[in-house]
């Protein structure tokens, strides 16, 4: 693991949060550094924006790697947001995150939600998660699920149920945004480390 790498898997602590902002081009992400944050984000919304691309629907591929591209001078460390990966094979998935990796990107996002609103099947998921620590076994794979940003049935059961799935297919970190607050600690002790 690079030493870039095991600083971002350190920020990642307990009792801690990690507030990680998110740019959408590279004024957003000189500002941030600017801030003093040691850390910064991609947002997919952010960058299909600025293209004029929709979120979600896997359009932004070059955009978000020419945005790593244009950011690896700052003096951040760099998580991209790839929504589900840009593909459904995961070794393409894997490929992709490896180009990302050699211009210094620490870490990844990869989403389950698909654009039609539906989920991803959990073990195709979990499939590309597991292909992209093969490949970049230092990054920091961030999971997230949209159970709950999706308003699918039992999202309780359905974020447990992937959560578990990722963590065991290599995923360093788990993202599940619209969790209700009650749930929180369910899912950080029943899919954590």
């Amino acid at each position: 693991m690079s030493d870039r790498a095991a600083a971002f898997h350190a920020l990642h602590r307990p009792g801690r949060p990690l507030l990680l902002p998110n740019a959408w081009d590279h004024s957003s992400a000189a500002a941030l550094a600017a801030r003093g944050h040691s850390a910064i984000g991609t947002t997919s919304l952010g960058v299909a924006a600025v293209g004029g691309k929709p979120d979600a629907a896997g359009a932004t591929r070059a955009e978000n790697l020419d945005l790593a591209r244009r950011l690896r001078d700052l003096p951040v460390l760099l998580t991209v947001d790839i929504e589900g990966g840009f593909s459904d094979d995961p070794a393409a998935v894997a490929d992709y995150v490896a180009e990302l990796a050699a211009l210094g990107v620490v870490g990844v996002n990869v989403e389950d939600g698909r654009p039609d609103g539906s989920l991803a099947p959990p073990e195709l998921a979990a499939a590309k998660i597991a292909a992209v620590k093969d490949a970049v076994p230092g990054l920091f794979v961030n999971a997230r699920t949209d159970a709950w940003w999706l308003d699918v049935p039992e999202p309780r059961y359905e974020a447990l149920l992937r959560a578990r799935a990722y963590r065991e297919a290599g995923a360093d970190g788990l993202f599940v945004p619209g969790v209700p607050d009650d749930t929180v600690g369910l899912l950080a002790a029943q899919a954590g480390r």
